[in-house]
């Protein structure tokens, strides 16, 4: 194991917080003392089959602590997932069936050794331990906390004074997160700064069951595709884990440019003194901030793809973006006659973000149609086959037949 000192080092980059320091020295300390791995837990809760780049910035801090000899545990929320996590929520989550659980939790199992080292991470599923509680058990791990408590989190709060439900299910998605932690006694535990407060729920359940308490560590969320708000495949504004390299490439190069430097930090393997080069660019007027997005695209890219895709994905985007030809591997999707809905697919495969979204541009006249601009929804067409432009960069072939 690497001394206190450097693991300290690795560990508190680009964190934002850890609760606390004092005992996260101690745990590491007594560890390297008993050549003994501490155990390092993040949960996921499968609400969504796809892991996109803003999940990557916890997974790759994870992935620093597996270099050092710890003990990564992913928690599956199986069992939490049914709920959903209520936080930034104004409303209670749909209830997921248990056919989306495992599907989405299927999905999730696999994105995440993208990153982490198959051989060396649990995965465990939370139904494994929660599913058994008896009511007994439920009422007394209620009783390690107090509604006044719960109203402190901002999203009850706000429902609360805004006279919106709060239902009780959602009292006990902190708490079943909570368990989690004391049932596999975890040493620390990683998240983003929105999961604060289920985050501590765990290090409180800890004390009071006697267990020595976890320590918090929270990571910076990163925005999305729009600059404004976090990436979320809710928003539409999210680069997937598992898409094209051709598409990672093309909405990297959609982020405003000051997120470049944030992107660099979190989504990269460049080090310091890489980023200190580029804000120095990005503050000289003569360099074109395009071309330092198209070194931080090919970063990326890189992380998940082949040199081979990653030089295929550069040369797409430099045949539709700067050269203003359309591309010859335009991605295809083939659908039934019957269940054809021209916006309801664009929708569905990620081409725009809501369909209130695809209207808009319609009635701005930036959807072409086969090579034709179209401003008038009765003028899509229904069947053949279609090529949709959305704007000057996206492109999809739909085969209706």
């Amino acid at each position: 194991m690497k001394s206190l000192e450097e693991q300290l080092k690795i560990i508190k980059k680009g964190t934002l917080d850890i609760i606390n320091e004092e005992e996260l020295i101690k745990k590491l300390e007594k560890s390297i003392k008993e050549n003994k791995p501490l155990k390092i837990k993040l949960g996921l809760d499968p609400s969504a089959p796809d892991i996109h780049l803003g999940h990557t910035v916890v997974l790759r801090k994870l992935k620093q602590l597996q270099d050092l000899g710890h003990e990564i545990i992913i928690i599956i929320g199986d069992f939490t997932g049914k709920i959903g996590d209520p936080t930034g929520k104004s409303r209670m989550r749909k209830f997921l069936s248990d056919e989306e659980v495992l599907q989405n939790a299927k999905t999730y199992e696999e994105q995440v050794f993208k990153i982490l080292d198959k051989e060396k991470t649990s995965i465990k599923f939370n139904s494994e331990w929660l599913s058994k509680l008896t009511f007994g058990d439920v009422l007394k791990l209620t009783a390690s906390t107090t509604v006044a408590r719960m109203l402190e989190r901002e999203d009850f709060k706000l429902r609360f004074e805004n006279q919106r439900p709060i239902y009780l299910n959602e009292f006990f998605y902190p708490l079943m997160q909570a368990f989690d932690s004391t049932a596999i006694e975890a040493d620390i535990e990683f998240g983003g700064t929105d999961q604060r407060f289920n985050l501590l729920s765990g290090r409180n359940l800890q004390k009071e069951i006697g267990e020595e308490p976890q320590i918090v560590i929270m990571m910076p969320l990163i925005e999305g595709l729009d600059g404004k708000n976090k990436m979320s495949k809710t928003l539409g504004n999210y680069i997937g884990i598992y898409e094209s390299a051709k598409s990672k490439y093309q909405k990297v190069m959609e982020i405003p440019d000051e997120l470049i430097v944030k992107y660099y930090t979190l989504l990269t393997d460049v080090d310091d003194e890489k980023i200190k080069e580029v804000e120095a660019k990005l503050k000289d007027e003569s360099v074109n901030p395009r071309d330092i997005k198209m070194d931080l695209a090919r970063e990326i890219v890189s992380l998940y793809h082949t040199e081979e895709e990653v030089e295929q994905a550069e040369e797409r985007f430099k045949m539709i973006f700067q050269m203003g030809q359309k591309p010859k591997d335009i991605d295809t999707v083939n659908v039934s006659k019957e269940d054809f809905d021209l916006i309801s697919t664009v929708v569905d495969k990620g081409l725009v973000s809501s369909k209130s979204e695809f209207r808009r541009l319609l009635l701005q006249g930036g959807i072409k149609i086969n090579d034709k601009k179209i401003t008038m929804e009765k003028d899509l067409p229904k069947e053949g086959e279609i090529v949709v432009q959305v704007g000057k960069k996206k492109f999809m072939k739909i085969i209706v037949s």
